[in-house]
């Protein structure tokens, strides 16, 4: 750690990319107009990404902060970004789902610290407390540069039967760091039927929070061994990076972006090189339904930004 108790030798990578469909009916309803939840502020007084920009800060140093935004939301973003360091921030020129995300940000990354670990964080889901978050977060990444063969994912114990989460069935032991127990990751399952997530709950199964920690060299060699055709493209933008070119390579390349989902075509094809820390004490929830913030706050005793008459 440097003086500000930040991490050296890590960068954050921030997902802040999607638009937010699901979730469309409640924010046009509320706000007039579609704003992709990322940029809402549901509850307090900073919106999504704003939490998850102060989160990632107080682990990682801004300045190795990159931060992947639509390109199409450029201009809405702006002002969640300002009074704050701003890092780097890259304009994603389409949605080709969660893998093209990633690997745009560690292509951006690897260019310019090859021997780094990353965090990846996405910016739509609700935590809390921070603090220990924050040090679970931490814990990761010290994870990641201590094992050098593995990714690495936060898990959090299910409350419920929830289908339209992903779940991780953990394997044998590995290490002790900060009281947090790593384990090797056996098997997944990727938004299971609600039978299929009754059946599994309870038996030790955790929830996929999507917060991934690991070296870029280990990403970069499991992406070419689970999607070859997308990191050829990523190859030839990482060398742009930087350079007059770059805007134009990275258009070029988007025109022939495959969509892949990080979670279906890379994690659950090797499991073998994933590990998981259960996160414990936290409230974590992917705010992808009305109905799941409204269950949250409630359970929180907290009032959401939103009339719940808008919810109906």
């Amino acid at each position: 750690m440097n003086s500000s108790g930040t991490l050296r030798d890590v960068w954050s990578l921030v997902l802040a990319g999607g638009n937010g469909e699901r979730l469309e009916p409640l924010v046009q309803r509320w706000l007039g107009c579609h704003t992709p939840k990322q940029y809402c502020t549901f509850i307090g007084s900073r919106s999504m990404l704003q939490h998850t920009l102060d989160r990632s800060d107080r682990i990682i140093a801004a300045e190795q902060r990159v931060t992947i935004i639509a390109r199409d939301h450029a201009e809405e973003a702006r002002p969640h970004l300002l009074s704050r360091p701003p890092g780097q921030v890259v304009l994603q020129p389409a949605n080709r789902e969660t893998a093209a995300g990633i690997f745009l940000g560690l292509a951006h990354i690897r260019a310019q610290d090859p021997n780094a670990s990353v965090m990846i964080f996405p910016s739509d889901h609700f935590i809390y407390p921070e603090e220990q978050f924050v040090q679970a977060a931490r814990t990761l990444a010290r994870a990641a540069q201590q094992i050098k063969h593995c990714i690495f994912l936060l898990g959090v114990a299910p409350d419920r039967p929830e289908p339209e989460y992903g779940y991780i069935q953990p394997g044998p032991h590995l290490a002790w760091l900060d009281g947090l127990r790593v384990r090797a990751v056996k098997s997944f399952l990727e938004k299971p039927s609600l039978e299929q997530s009754k059946a599994v709950h309870g038996s030790g199964v955790l929830w996929n929070t999507m917060v991934i920690g690991g070296r870029v060299d280990i990403f970069w060699r499991l992406g070419w061994r689970c999607f070859p055709e997308m990191m050829a493209l990523f190859e030839i933008y990482g060398e742009s990076v930087g350079s007059a070119q770059e805007c134009s390579i990275l258009d070029h390349i988007y025109k022939l972006m495959p969509t892949r989902n990080f979670s279906t075509h890379l994690l659950q094809q090797v499991p073998a090189h994933v590990a998981v820390l259960e996160m414990r004490g936290v409230l974590w929830s992917d705010w992808g339904s009305t109905e799941r913030i409204v269950e949250t706050l409630r359970q929180l005793g907290k009032e959401p930004r939103f009339s719940l008459s808008q919810t109906a």
